[in-house]
C-alpha cells in the first residue's frame, strides 16, 4: 500500500512539473525573391532535419525541437526584423544565410549572447574565436574556399600557375567581395594575373562582363555567385563557348538550379563543395520514412537530395549535434542560447558521428576550440554531368593554404577587435 501511494505521489509530482520547452531553431528564409532558387532547398532540408529528429528520436535529448522560420527574401533589413521578432523565443543558434544580414547581425548577437552560424559565409575572419565570441563559420568559410579552388588549379597546372590568367565573376556586395583579398595575395605567390568582375544585384544582365572575358581570355575563371546570377553566369559561359572544365563557382554557385537551366551548355562546369550530395546516404530513407511519407515534409518534397537541401540537413545536423554537446556539458537536456554557444564551442565531428547520423563520409572530420570557430578549411571540388543531371565530386578533400588564410585572419579580426575595443579571450 506504501509503495502504491508512493507511486501515486510521484506521478502526481511529474503530472504538475512544467513541460520542458521545445529547443528552438529558428530558420531566416527566403523563399521569394530573385534568390528563391538557392533559400528554398536549404530552408526545407534544415526543417526536415528537425522534423526527423522529433518523428524518429522525440528530438534531442528527450526535448522536442521547434524550427520558427521567418522571411528574409534576402534582404538585410528584414533579415534583422525577423531576428529582433524571434530572439526572444529562446532561440539557440541563427543561421541567416545571407553575409549582409551576418554583417549586422554580429554585434547583436553578441550583446544578445547568442550564437550565429555561418557556414561557408559571412565575415570570414570570425573564425578567429579570440575575438568573436558568439559567431562561428565551420568547417569552411570564403577564403578557404579561394584558395581550394587555386590549390585545385595548381593540382592539375603541375604546381605552377605562373602566367595564368584567371578572372574572378562576383556578386557586386559583401559576399562577392569577400575572396578578392585572398585571391590577390594567392596571386602574388603563385604568379598569376587576376582580373576581377562584378555583376550587380540580382545578376541578371552579364553581357558586357562575358563580353569582357571573351576578348581578354582568361585561362580560368572563377565565380562567387548565388541565385539567379550563377544561372546566367553559366549560360552566358556556354554562349561563348568558354571551356567548361575551367569555370569553376564557390560552393554557393554550384547546384543543381545554377546548370540546370543551361541544359547540355554546363556540361563541365565546376564549383566548390562543402558536402556530399545526392540521395545515397541513409539518412535520406529515414526522411523519407519518417517525414516525406508521414505528410511532415517542409516543402513540396522536389529538393530532397540536391545540394543545397543537403546543406540545409548538414547545417541542421550540425546545429542538432552542438545542442547534444552543449546538454552534455551542462548536465540538462533544456539548455539556454549560452549553453548552445559552448556547445557550438566544443563540438567535435568525427567520422562515427557522421555515420550515426547516417552521413558517412558526408563532410570532414573536425574540432572547434575558444581559438579556431572556423573549422579545418577542407573541401572538395564537383562536376556537372549533363546528361545524367548529377554532380559528380572529382576531388579527395583539399586543404587551403592556412599559411595564407591564418595570416589574413589575424590582421583582420584583430583591427575589428581594435576598432570594437574587444578584450581578446581564449588566454
Amino acid at each position: 500500500m506504501k509503495l502504491k501511494l508512493a507511486t501515486l505521489a510521484l506521478t502526481g509530482l511529474m503530472a504538475a512539473a512544467p513541460a520542458m520547452a521545445d529547443l528552438v531553431f529558428p530558420s531566416l528564409s527566403y523563399r521569394t525573391g530573385p534568390y528563391a532558387a538557392g533559400g528554398i532547398p536549404f530552408a526545407d532540408g534544415y526543417a526536415d532535419y528537425f522534423t526527423l529528429l522529433n518523428e524518429r528520436d522525440g528530438g534531442i535529448g528527450g526535448v522536442m525541437t521547434k524550427v520558427i522560420e521567418c522571411e528574409t527574401g534576402y534582404n538585410t533589413e528584414k533579415g534583422v526584423e525577423c531576428y529582433e521578432a524571434t530572439k526572444g523565443e529562446g532561440s539557440l543558434v541563427y543561421q541567416p544565410l545571407s553575409t549582409g544580414i551576418t554583417y549586422q547581425l554580429i554585434p547583436k548577437v553578441t550583446a544578445d549572447g547568442i550564437p550565429l552560424h555561418t557556414m561557408g559565409y559571412g565575415r570570414t575572419s570570425a573564425a578567429n574565436g579570440k575575438v568573436f565570441s558568439h559567431v562561428f563559420n565551420y568547417p569552411a568559410n570564403y577564403w578557404d574556399g579561394a584558395s581550394i579552388a587555386v590549390n585545385h588549379l595548381l593540382d592539375i597546372n603541375g604546381g605552377d600557375l605562373s602566367g595564368k590568367k584567371i578572372a574572378l565573376v562576383y556578386h557586386n556586395s559583401a559576399y562577392g567581395k569577400e575572396p578578392i583579398r585572398t585571391l590577390e595575395e594567392l596571386s602574388a605567390k603563385h604568379g598569376y594575373e587576376l582580373t576581377t568582375i562584378a555583376v550587380d544585384h540580382p545578376g541578371q544582365e552579364q553581357k558586357s562582363q562575358w563580353l569582357q572575358i571573351r576578348r581578354e581570355r582568361p585561362d580560368y575563371v572563377l565565380m562567387w555567385g548565388w541565385g539567379v546570377m550563377n544561372q546566367v553566369a553559366i549560360q552566358e559561359a556556354a554562349n561563348i563557348r568558354f571551356p567548361m572544365e575551367n569555370f569553376i563557382g564557390v560552393w554557393w554557385s554550384g547546384s543543381e538550379n545554377d546548370v540546370l537551366p543551361a541544359g547540355d551548355g554546363a556540361n563541365g562546369y565546376k564549383s566548390l563543395a562543402l558536402h556530399g550530395t545526392g540521395s545515397d546516404y541513409p539518412i535520406y530513407a529515414d526522411i523519407q520514412k519518417y517525414v516525406v511519407d508521414a505528410g511532415k515534409a517542409a516543402g513540396a518534397g522536389d529538393q530532397i537530395g540536391t545540394v543545397l537541401y543537403s546543406r540545409g540537413l548538414y547545417a541542421a545536423m550540425l546545429a542538432a549535434e552542438a545542442a547534444k554537446k552543449a546538454q552534455e556539458i551542462h548536465g540538462t537536456a533544456d539548455i539556454t542560447p549560452a549553453m548552445m554557444r559552448d556547445g557550438m564551442e566544443a563540438l567535435e565531428i568525427t567520422a562515427e558521428i557522421l555515420e550515426a547520423n547516417g552521413l558517412p563520409g558526408f563532410g570532414p572530420e573536425f574540432k572547434v576550440s575558444c581559438e579556431n570557430h572556423g573549422g579545418p578549411g577542407l573541401g572538395m571540388v564537383q562536376q556537372w554531368d549533363a546528361s545524367a543531371k548529377k554532380w559528380n565530386i572529382i576531388t579527395d578533400m583539399i586543404q587551403s593554404d592556412k599559411s595564407v588564410i591564418d595570416a589574413l585572419v589575424k590582421e583582420d579580426s584583430e583591427a575589428f577587435a581594435a576598432e570594437n575595443n574587444i578584450e581578446m579571450r581564449c588566454n
